[in-house]
């Protein structure tokens, strides 16, 4: 939680936090940018950034920061961020402008026309949209926007961090309550994305400054934690840095050994989070080996291992098995001197850059060999999650959605799995297999059915480890698709994204008739007039109120359970009442003009007999479609059977009795359906199908389960339901449910 912030609180910010009350400086800021992009790219077109420049200032002459300073020295400040991560002339060139298109009145076209489509691309990704044109939604929106534009070049992104960093930097001179929103925004989404892109630099500085103005006492405690211990800890420092650099020079290796910084917003989370005391936490020296190759690495663990004793299960070969933010390094926790612990992390000088500076060292690399003319996009193999997120964005109509989705995406801890031919998958942690199967194809995700984890058959809610070997079983049916349990388990966005949009899709013309037979259902219960409130516009209008595009979208809504049918109804009631004055509320039926020969609510018509009883017989339970004939009872009208029920069979002897009836449904016609499941018996088997049917709008009427001795659940529900079309498509649903084997129609008790 933000400790609540008033404009009054300003002084004691300035004096718990002062880094964010920073001006940029501003001497010779040209000449040094220029000096630091020449450094990186001693041949890039540095004429670019002048002229970049040049237009900048003009543009935003008379402007200035709420700091007071002319505004130019922002872009300025964001261009030196950029270059001093090794981003070529024209992204600085897109730094300097980055701004230009929403506070002046440069239009992207005249930008466009001056400096090329590259430069162009990167400023219109930074751009925020109209607040006024999108509402609320504007930043959700707009960060919408970015994910798309950086899936195409990533420098789209870093030209973002940059602007945020230096934003943030200056938090100090903005009102508390805007600065605290920013704070918590850069928290869950800028951030994450630093990380994710492995820049640490960026990452720890926005977390740290977020930190200072979400909670600047508590930093400021910390702060003053650190400073106190700091003369003890420089000491031991200083100790065990000489111990290593004497087994660097026993192995003739020429390495660099220095201390680990300490983050402060880190140190915050350890102890909240973890509930960890401050001296367990900060007595946990960081060292850092900087060598100049992979074998010298493995060659000064063996060193360190050699002098001092390892903990168990705290080594981690990142360099066999790379972050998914492409960091490499190995990382060891020894009992140093005085049996105190020591955190070693041991990489090459290139791993330790692109730790620091994460795919913007990627970037650099690539702009280098091929002559300042790379591209790092979202189809790079080591980029790939960029891509997921811009297919599932794309999935994602709801802008809150979008945003919670982002967050979890870009927050989650990860784990690693391998394909059966040793290819790595990355997952959130708590992924499933189902979770992998999306991850490797969408298809393949919609037909799995079984899956393996390191050879031994598991559920497919199992969830998975780092290090598994993972392989999932694909059905052949050509009708074959994901189950809606599937929802309660997955992890992964793309998972659920992908399932949610086959159910949508897919089955949208199954969803509408559920829907149709759902609200159809409610009528006749409530003794509604079906037909009436049918045929006028009031559901078109009730489909409008609740923002879908038309009637068949309501249907579809109500079928996959997004509206209830009751809303729905009370709704459409309402709203004939107020539109016909002369009717006033809907009034029940009365009794309907008879026919000859007249169907009860069996559904069922008995020739030459107009007003008799018809009652469906619960011994084998038919529904239209079936061959039926009807059995004149004694006092209880005729009951109605299939051709093929044993008491028909019985009863041959009194053909006298036996009369010619046929199918006849109506809308008010419900008849009793009696199913059994056959399964493996499992923990959570007759809810999974409890909850199938009630998806499905089916009303159990009764329900018996029995286990056999071999572990297989017979179970047997009799229910309602008033289309016989309705009854394969509850039996295809069950049949998808984990474990079931078999589900048919019972036709004799």
């Amino acid at each position: 939680m933000a400790e609540p912030q008033t404009a009054s609180q300003g002084s004691s910010l300035r004096r718990l936090v002062p880094r964010i009350f920073s001006r940029a400086p501003r001497v010779n800021d040209l000449d040094n940018l220029i000096r630091t992009v020449r450094a990186n790219h001693p041949k890039g077109d540095l004429a670019v950034i002048e002229r970049a420049y040049k237009v900048a200032k003009e543009k935003h002459t008379g402007q200035q920061r709420q700091s007071g300073e002319p505004y130019i020295t922002h872009p300025l400040a964001v261009a030196q961020i950029l270059a001093e991560m090794g981003l070529g002339p024209r992204a600085i060139a897109a730094a300097l402008l980055h701004d230009t298109v929403e506070d002046t009145g440069y239009a992207l076209t005249d930008l466009t026309a001056e400096f090329g489509d590259e430069v162009a691309m990167l400023v219109d990704g930074v751009t925020k949209l109209d607040k006024v044109k999108y509402g609320e939604s504007a930043q959700a929106e707009t960060v919408r926007k970015m994910i798309v534009a950086m899936s195409k070049d990533i420098r789209v992104l870093l030209i973002k961090l940059a602007d945020r960093l230096h934003n943030a930097r200056t938090w100090g001179f903005v009102p508390p309550e805007k600065a605290a929103k920013k704070a918590k925004e850069t928290l869950e989404i800028y951030a994450p994305l630093a990380n994710r892109l492995g820049i640490q630099a960026i990452k720890s500085e926005l977390e740290d400054l977020s930190f200072a103005v979400l909670h600047p006492k508590i930093y400021n405690e910390i702060h003053n934690l650190i400073a106190q211990r700091t003369p003890q800890r420089e000491k031991y420092l200083a100790q065990v840095v000489e111990e290593i650099d004497e087994d660097l020079r026993d192995l003739r290796i020429r390495g660099k050994v220095v201390g680990r910084p300490k983050q402060l917003y880190s140190v915050y989370q350890k102890m909240v989070v973890r509930g960890r005391e401050f001296d367990d936490i900060y007595d946990l020296i960081g060292i850092r080996v900087l060598v100049a190759s992979v074998r010298d690495c493995y060659a000064v663990l063996g060193a360190i291992h050699a002098r001092w004793t390892p903990l168990p299960g705290r080594f981690k070969d990142y360099i066999a098995t790379p972050k998914f933010n492409l960091y490499q390094s190995l990382h060891t926790t020894v009992i140093g001197p005085s049996g105190r612990t020591v955190e070693i992390q041991i990489r090459t000088h290139e791993m330790h850059q692109q730790a620091e500076y994460g795919v913007a060292a990627h970037w650099m690399y690539k702009e280098r060999m091929n002559g300042g003319k790379a591209e790092v996009r979202a189809s790079d193999s080591d980029m790939a999650w960029l891509a997921h997120i811009s297919d599932w964005q794309a999935e994602t109509a709801d802008p809150g959605e979008f945003l919670d989705s982002l967050r979890f995406e870009i927050g989650a801890k990860e784990v690693y799995v391998f394909t059966p031919k040793g290819r790595v998958v990355g997952l959130p942690a708590g992924a499933t297999p189902v979770d992998f199967a999306y991850a490797v194809h969408t298809e393949i995700g919609h037909r799995t059915m079984g899956s393996k984890v390191n050879g031994r058959l598991v559920p497919l809610e199992s969830e998975l480890k780092s290090g598994d070997v993972v392989e999932v079983f694909t059905s052949k049916n050509p009708d074959a698709g994901p189950s809606q349990d599937w929802l309660g388990f997955v992890k992964s966005t793309r998972a659920r994204n992908k399932i949610r949009g086959w159910f949508t899709k897919e089955r949208r013309e199954e969803a509408i008739e559920q829907g149709k037979e759902a609200i159809a259902r409610a009528m006749r219960r409530q003794n509604m007039p079906l037909q009436r409130l049918m045929s006028q516009d009031s559901f078109a209008e009730v489909a409008h109120q609740l923002r879908y595009e038309d009637v068949s979208a309501l249907y579809a809504a109500v079928g996959e359970g997004h509206v209830s049918t009751q809303s729905v109804l009370e709704k459409v009631t309402a709203l004939v009442a107020a539109t016909d004055p002369v009717t006033g509320p809907i009034d029940l039926p009365g009794s309907m003009p008879s026919r000859e020969p007249r169907a009860g609510d069996s559904g069922v018509l008995v020739r030459g007999a107009s007003d008799i009883l018809v009652k469906v017989a619960k011994c084998c339970t038919p529904v239209p479609g079936d061959e039926i004939v009807g059995f004149v009872t004694r006092g209880s009208g005729v009951s109605v059977h299939r051709t093929d029920c044993v008491n028909v069979k019985a009863l041959a002897s009194e053909q006298d009795r036996f009369v010619e009836v046929s199918w006849a449904p109506t809308t008010k016609s419900v008849f009793r359906v009696q199913i059994q499941v056959e399964a493996l018996d499992r923990s959570g088997l007759l809810s999974d199908v409890t909850r199938v049917l009630s998806e499905h709008h089916v009303n159990i009427l009764s329900a018996t389960v029995s286990t056999t001795d071999e572990r297989l659940a017979i179970s047997r529900f009799v229910f309602e339901m008033g289309d016989a079309v309705h009854l394969d498509r509850v039996l295809n649903a069950v049949r998808r449910i984990d474990a079931v084997y078999d589900v048919y129609r019972v036709t004799s008790s």
